[in-house]
């Protein structure tokens, strides 16, 4: 019942500054205790996951064995194949049904994808209800909807049979697929069946998405050149959890996969002239690749450097030709989550052995396949980057356990699936037909091939739901994709906490916890914000050693199983021994942010009881004091006091202040000296002697989110120092706080957060006394506003073709001359 009532409070948790769950409830005051336990909102533990975010004793999860023969009709621009799918039921329930997805329905033009997605831009309201202003709409946007509407896209689906060959029934449901078994599958059983289908390949220049070809219509073979980046191209199973059953959530388009591990035989038959990059190992390379690809293939095993499989040459050749003829790659790959591929005759690819010590896997195939539009950059870099990115994140994490790590240049910007990885940036190429890249396309080659690569640990390996918890792949890898980028290049500085604080502090945002689909800012939601939360975690909250062990423990303990958020977060705590439950709930569970505020700091002086030592300093202090603006213009004139024009009319009060000291005074300090126990007196007696700067620090909580506070001290002798308090520090007060701080020296200022590392949106309250805020102003020149003149452009003659043709030429003549004139000029310089 206990458990029962848990998992209820778990879903009827709120974040109000009242109501926490049911049954606990705040009803005075406006008290929010930022440090109540996780325990009520996180499942409640069992036997498949323990309390300490580990596999419970009973522990399990589904598997999907896969043989697929699939065929590539590049005219007609189709996939069409058979997968054959083995499935395991090693959940303790008996299934009657099972869910398969069709990702590829997503591009179907009744998709839920496409009938719910909204429009950014409109006409605006103007007088009655009309446009005051014209919406837009941009050609690529009319031209995807063209396109989707000329062609069907999503799964053509044949039949779906048995093992027995007989027909199953089967239900559409967008993306998805239900198949009802003809019996009961219990636990421990298999089932096999077989569905025959097909699609067409999107463009995924005009649709998007995550594969798709891209064309190339300036390439000299007829009808110009393609690259393939095949994904979601077969009917795979659906996920069946322990904490979910049949996952329901539909492919929308965001959200991405949540898949199970199985073995995969796959043929892929494409044009005879086309290179094919795959998950897993290519098992028939004698029937595919040339006796010298073979050979330097077998040389690159042992390469210092990358050595071209297929060199520029040979992929320019199969540029120019074509075939009518085609090949069967085939590959299998053990134990993955999935399978992608890529396939076209432009592909130059390059090859290098990664020797691993102490692994599973001794030798690791890292490999890179690209058009002559990657160029040098490619040629240079991914490879490489491919390479270190598996020792950075083996070194954090767990060997790399495939045989082959690949990453394709094609239209997909940035994505990943098992063993193998889609990255975009290219060179540009110049009139005078050589290429170069900016240094904004090689960091961003070198940025994206390590996460990219990185996902094979997360989610490949770790395999969390993506579908639910985006942050669990994205956040986890795009913090050691920063790991990974620093050691690369240490000027690289990705996720400082700097970094965040602009949506830190905005209105457009929900909690990292939300579901995929429900993100409003994705990148910084899923991405940057949980990579910074953990960068916070390792450099400012646990320290290196600590973080790094429960965060090493966290990948040892999942690898090739599914965790959920509450088996990272325990995991976390147990590993580190440090009860984080406030740091997961201001950072995961909320959106409140970082700004914590030095109000206001007390110089305090020790009292001494001793009269003639504390009413001297109180006289002091009071002169100290402004004078009397009166008093001061009264003496100004020269005039005098009634006091001390008649001195013989004085008395005791004249002549002594209210600090006088009286042997009265004397006595009581005496009194009190000879009452005091022997520890009260060399307690006294040492504070006095010690002489220490006594200071009290009022700060307040402006954003919400609990954190420590790092103090930066600077002293009156030009030292400083960095303090550290505890973000427990605000577990009975969280919107303000005072802290005594007792010093060896004086002060001269304070600020917090000296460093910027708890992500604190407003610096400039954190300076204690306050500092002049820098900033700049730019001088610019107005530009002249210029009335349209209708009268003067109505005169104006119609262009045809040939005066087009006549102005380029004239542009080309004087460049031309004018580079003549240049290197005239070089020439000279160089006599």
């Amino acid at each position: 019942m206990l458990r029962k009532i848990l998992v209820i409070a778990a879903v009827c948790f709120s974040f109000s500054s009242v109501t926490y769950a049911q049954g606990i409830k705040q009803s005075k005051g406006n008290f929010e205790d930022k440090f109540r336990q996780l325990d009520e909102i996180l499942p409640t533990a069992n036997i498949y996951r323990n309390a300490g975010g580990e596999p419970g004793h009973k522990y399990w999860q589904q598997r999907a064995d896969y043989t697929i023969n699939a065929t590539l009709d590049e005219n007609k621009k189709r996939l069409s194949g058979t997968v054959k799918i083995k499935y395991h039921n090693n959940s303790p329930d008996t299934l009657r049904f099972l869910w398969v997805q069709l990702d590829q329905n997503v591009f179907d033009k009744n998709s839920k994808a496409r009938l719910s997605r909204t429009t950014r831009s409109g006409p605006s309201k103007g007088l009655k209800g009309f446009g005051s202003k014209s919406g837009r709409l941009s050609l690529g946007q009319l031209r995807a909807q063209h396109v989707a509407t000329d062609i069907d896209y999503g799964f053509d689906i044949s039949s779906v049979k048995d093992g027995s060959n007989k027909t199953l029934k089967y239900t559409l449901v967008g993306t998805k697929m239900r198949i009802d078994l003809k019996k009961p599958l219990r636990t421990g059983k298999t089932v096999t069946f077989s569905i025959k289908y097909a699609y067409n390949i999107i463009n995924n220049k005009v649709m998007g998405g995550r594969n798709g070809y891209e064309h190339f219509p300036k390439d000299e073979i007829e009808g110009g050149g393609y690259i393939y980046l095949i994904a979601q191209w077969y009917p795979r199973m659906g996920a069946y959890t322990d904490y979910e059953a049949w996952t329901a959530k539909e492919f929308l388009g965001t959200g991405e996969f949540t898949q199970e591990f199985g073995d995969f035989d796959v043929k892929l038959t494409v044009p005879a002239d086309h290179i094919v990059a795959a998950t897993g190992e290519l098992e028939n390379s004698s029937s595919v690749l040339t006796s010298a690809q073979r050979s330097r293939l077998k040389k690159s095993r042992t390469s210092k450097r990358p050595v071209l499989i297929v060199t520029d040459e040979e992929a320019l050749e199969n540029e120019k030709k074509g075939t009518s003829k085609t090949k069967t790659w085939h590959f299998k790959a053990k134990n993955v989550r999935d399978f992608a591929w890529a396939s076209s005759r432009k592909f130059i690819w390059d090859a290098k052995g990664v020797k691993q010590t102490n692994a599973k896997v001794p030798l690791v195939m890292a490999m890179s396949y690209w058009p002559k539009e990657g160029g040098d950059l490619w040629k240079k870099y991914s490879t490489e980057v491919v390479e270190h990115t598996i020792d950075v994140y083996s070194r954090v994490t767990f060997k790399y356990p495939y045989p082959v790590i690949i990453s394709v240049n094609g239209p997909v910007g940035g994505m990943e699936y098992p063993m193998i990885t889609f990255n975009g940036p290219r060179t540009v190429l110049h009139k005078d037909g050589t290429r170069t890249y900016t240094k904004g396309a090689k960091n961003f080659l070198i940025g994206v091939v390590i996460h990219e690569v990185g996902h094979m640990y997360y989610p490949m390996i770790i395999n969390s739901d993506e579908r639910q918890w985006a942050w669990m792949d994205e956040g986890l890898n795009s913090y050691m994709d920063s790991v990974a980028g620093r050691e690369w290049d240490p000027s690289d500085r990705p996720n400082e906490p700097s970094e965040i604080i602009g949506y830190m502090k905005g209105e457009v945002q929900v909690p990292i916890m939300t579901q995929s689909d429900s993100i409003l800012r994705y990148g910084p939601n899923a991405y940057t914000k949980p990579a910074t939360a953990l960068n916070i975690l390792r450099e400012t909250i646990l320290g290196n050693e600590l973080f790094d062990f429960a965060f090493k423990e966290y990948a040892r303990r999942w690898k090739f199983k599914r965790p959920t958020p509450a088996d990272f977060f325990r995991t976390m705590e147990e590993a580190s021994g440090i009860d984080l439950d406030w740091f997961w709930r201001g950072w995961f569970y909320s959106t409140d942010h970082v700004d914590i505020s030095l109000d206001y700091v007390y110089k305090m002086e020790m009292g001494t009881k001793n009269p003639d030592i504390d009413f001297k300093n109180k006289r002091k202090a009071f002169k100290k004091r402004p004078a009397s603006l009166f008093v001061e213009n009264y003496r100004k004139k020269g005039m005098q006091s009634w006091v001390e024009r008649n001195p013989d009319v004085s008395d005791f009060y004249d002549k002594n202040d209210n600090f006088t000291v009286t042997n009265k005074d004397r006595n009581s300090f005496n009194s009190f000296i000879k009452g005091l126990k022997p520890w009260e007196k060399a307690a006294y007696e040492r504070t006095l002697k010690e002489n220490k700067s006594y200071y009290v620090l009022e700060m307040s909580n402006k954003g919400g989110l609990v954190m420590p506070i790092i103090l930066g001290l600077t002293y009156k002798d030009g030292s400083t120092e960095i303090k550290k308090l505890p973000a427990e520090i605000w577990r009975k007060s969280p919107l303000a706080v005072k802290k005594l701080l007792v010093l060896d020296k004086e002060l001269s200022s304070i600020v917090i957060d000296p460093r910027w590392e708890t992500a604190d949106v407003n610096i400039e309250n954190n300076y204690y006394p306050r500092r002049m805020i820098p900033s700049r102003v730019e001088i610019y020149k107005r530009p002249a506003r210029k009335a349209k003149n209708l009268m003067h452009e109505s005169k104006t003659k119609l262009k045809s073709d040939k005066d087009d043709k006549k102005e380029a030429d004239k542009k080309k003549a004087s460049k031309k001359a004018g580079d003549k004139k240049k290197n005239v000029k070089k020439k000279k310089a160089k006599k």
